[in-house]
């Protein structure tokens, strides 16, 4: 592979991945109710806080990570989250056995995208971003 085709594989890989947090992060942001329910549901302290710091993480800083702008702090940051969103509702283990299926592969789901993002992490935005490599 030639530079720019390297270049443009790790524009789309990073895009693609900051897909996933800005789809979910605006649909939490335009249900806040059922955000914040879901929250409460977990039982998480401040429930509505909670649900802002996880529109904060997914809208916000999956649009940073798409632009590339301090990419390499924003990857970081959504590995942290994405650990913590795994541990809390994808303890497949604790499901009853109909569900344990899907929250199995939630649960891996997680961790492939964390080694997508320790990827950006390590290796960085690329020539097309605000960071410029």
């Amino acid at each position: 592979m030639n530079a720019n085709q390297n270049a443009t594989t790790l524009l789309v890989g990073r895009l693609l991945i900051a897909m996933l947090f800005i789809v979910f992060g605006y649909m939490k942001l335009t249900d806040f109710n059922a955000t914040t329910a879901y929250f409460t549901r977990w039982e998480f302290p401040m429930p509505a806080v909670s649900a802002v710091v996880a529109i904060i993480f997914e809208l916000g800083f999956g649009i940073l990570l798409a632009i590339g702008w301090k990419t390499r702090w924003w990857a970081w940051a959504l590995v942290l989250y994405t650990i913590i969103a795994t541990a809390v509702a994808h303890r497949y283990w604790t499901y009853p056995a109909a569900q344990q299926f899907a929250q199995t592969s939630f649960f891996f789901k997680n961790l492939t995208i964390v080694g997508g993002l320790l990827y950006i992490a390590a290796i960085g935005p690329g020539r097309y971003s605000v960071d410029k490599g």
